[in-house]
């Protein structure tokens, strides 16, 4: 499975919360550590990473 450019992802989510690229950034690392140190199949953790941070960042401008 292909996974998914990072940057491209992160830039989304910035766009669609209205977050700077580098918090983000640094959100999507601090996730992704997360899910992977207990992961054993890793194809789906961008989309599971991406729904954290969209999730995190919204609740903070709400």
């Amino acid at each position: 499975m292909a996974q998914p450019n990072v940057e491209e992802i992160v830039r989304a989510i910035a766009e669609e919360t209205h977050a700077s690229p580098e918090t983000v950034s640094k959100i999507y690392s601090d996730v992704w550590a997360e899910f992977e140190q207990d992961a054993r199949i890793i194809d789906y953790i961008p989309l599971f990473v991406a729904k954290r941070v969209r999730a995190h960042l919204k609740s903070d401008f709400t």
